[in-house]
């Protein structure tokens, strides 16, 4: 195992606890202030419960549902845990490792409260985006670093457009 690995599994657990233990703080706070809590002019404290994936789509009741979104879920975090195994670089292992522990806390969620809590409420001129959670923020942060992973070289790779030392160009003319 290397340190790459160490690095985004340590970030999986770090981002499930913060996850689980900013949920269980605001279940609480909110709990005694239903109306919800306003912080600024464009960020409040609500209390939302997603039955559903990104935005509440799919959002059903039907606890049948549920644990079709927690197997689903649970298969793409294996699937990402078999990437982080293979990963080479350490924006790579801390991108993966935001998303698992993102996407865990909100496996947790589901399992034990039937439902993910989402709470972060950002609003402009009465338009608001749906409120999300702390596992949703690492989740986004994750998915980002993935982009700009994606457009990093490789180790031995030139950028897109530009040759390697002693190699031309593939717009370049060959000598003769």
């Amino acid at each position: 195992m290397t340190m790459e690995h160490k690095i985004g599994g340590l970030l999986a657990l770090l981002v499930l606890a913060a996850d689980q233990l900013t949920k269980d703080w605001l279940i609480g706070l909110l709990a005694a202030n239903p109306g919800g809590i306003e912080l600024t002019s464009f960020f409040n404290l609500v209390m939302v419960w997603n039955r559903g994936v990104s935005f509440g789509l799919f959002s059903s009741d039907d606890p049948g549902r549920r644990w079709i979104l927690i197997l689903v879920t649970a298969a793409i975090v294996l699937w990402l845990m078999i990437w982080l195994w293979r990963a080479e670089g350490r924006v790579l292992a801390l991108a993966l490792g935001g998303v698992i522990g993102g996407a865990l806390g909100n496996i947790v969620d589901r399992i034990r409260l039937g439902a993910v809590a989402d709470f972060f409420d950002f609003h402009v001129a009465g338009w608001h985006w749906p409120a999300f959670n702390f596992a949703d923020g690492a989740i986004v942060a994750g998915v980002f670093l993935l982009l700009i992973d994606s457009f990093r070289s490789a180790p031995g790779q030139s950028p897109p457009g530009q040759s390697a030392p002693g190699k031309p160009n593939s717009g370049d003319s060959q000598p003769n």
